[in-house]
């Protein structure tokens, strides 16, 4: 069973100051598209640099997280400090995943190109970052998760299948 950990990153959330809609948005698109058993954990972190990329290690190696979502904190206001997070936990990027994201995006809406979105790997983990709107959320995994089930199976996570007739996973013949 594949384990998949959302990350929201939020000061006011973490202090209970404000409804996390980020972290529920994340699951319920989830629940929708992913039909193999998994397993969801939901956590709250503070904004900033050394706190978010805390608690991406420890869902990364200590929970075993087969992919990490982690939602807000990547914009340009100075708290907005996951990408470098992530950046300090990761083994490698994949640029990919922001340029789909933000092109998606970008569509719907012109600040979009403020969003520092994207994806790494840290050991048998992928991690995206997602922007904090739960309607950004979903045209961003929309836009990018056809590869999430072939990337899981390449740096060697938990398996994961889709429902087709939501998100047609990608994955080459015999894979």
């Amino acid at each position: 069973m594949a384990k998949i950990a959302i990350l929201t990153v939020s000061d006011r959330a973490s202090r209970g100051e404000y409804e996390d809609r980020g972290g529920p948005a994340c699951e319920d698109w989830l629940r929708r598209v992913v039909t193999s058993p998994v397993e969801i954990l939901r956590r709250i972190t503070p904004d900033g640099r050394a706190e978010v990329a805390a608690a991406l290690t420890d869902l990364a190696d200590s929970w075993g997280a087969d992919l990490i979502l982690a939602t807000g904190g990547t914009g340009p206001a100075p708290r907005d400090q996951t990408p470098e997070a992530v950046a300090d936990v990761i083994s490698f990027d994949l640029p990919g995943f922001g340029e789909a994201m933000r092109a998606a995006n970008g569509k719907v809406v012109a600040t979009a190109i403020l969003s520092r979105q994207g994806a790494g790997v840290r050991g048998r983990t992928l991690i995206i970052t997602l922007p904090g709107s739960p309607n950004a959320i979903s045209t961003s995994l929309e836009a990018v998760f056809a590869a999430v089930p072939y990337c899981l199976d390449l740096i060697g996570a938990g398996r994961i299948e889709t429902d087709p007739a939501l998100v047609k996973a990608h994955r080459p013949k015999g894979a």
